[in-house]
């Protein structure tokens, strides 16, 4: 199964700097959506590579009831259909923690924390040794900006997925296993107990 994150597609076209990451650039580094239209095209587009033909999770899409309503049409014109919506729930306070101590490696792709999973050393990678950076969208006032967007369009969305019987609510704030064990026997996937 495929992991989209819709994050990353964008960070990808903006480091391309592709069209669609020249356009969305400005709403990610303030942390807000990027329009619709543009969102829809990307995920649409990502979809239809080879590796997400037997079935892909999306993370982070859709963000709003729009996107929601936009991505099941253009399912439904390639007879598909989204199955379950998975909700890890944390609050917000927490969020903000979690991101902004989020910690980068330009190198080798490797995510720190700096409380719960700092580098060896302060600022280089473990893996490669490379300068670690903050996301300019992990800054603390960029991530309350996000939450306080996401979370306007956030329960209608949940609402849509409700009404349906496709929506799972996971506690984001349990132990790491335990969620990662809820999350697996939501999509069907039974965690193996050693």
């Amino acid at each position: 199964m495929a992991h989209i994150t819709s994050g990353e597609l964008f960070r990808e076209n903006i480091r391309g700097k592709t069209e669609l990451g020249r356009k969305a650039q400005p709403f990610v580094e303030r942390g807000l959506l990027v329009p619709n239209e543009l969102t829809v095209g990307m995920i649409l587009e990502r979809i239809s590579q080879p590796d997400a033909r037997r079935g892909f999770l999306l993370d982070g899409y859709p963000r709003n009831l729009e996107q929601a309503r936009a991505l099941d049409r253009a399912l439904a014109a390639q007879e598909k259909a989204i199955d379950k919506t998975l909700y890890i729930k944390v609050s917000d306070e927490e969020l903000v923690r979690r991101l902004a101590g989020r910690w980068n490696c330009r190198q080798c792709g490797a995510v720190y924390h700096e409380q719960s999973m700092p580098p060896k050393q302060s600022g280089a990678c473990d893996r490669c040794g490379s300068a670690l950076y903050q996301r300019e969208d992990d800054r603390p006032d960029v991530v309350r900006t996000r939450l306080e967007v996401n979370l306007k369009e956030l329960e209608p969305l949940l609402a849509y997925y409700r009404k349906d019987g496709k929506l799972i609510e996971v506690d984001g704030e349990l132990e790491v296993e335990r969620v990662k064990e809820k999350l697996l026997a939501a999509v069907g996937r039974p965690q193996e107990v050693p």
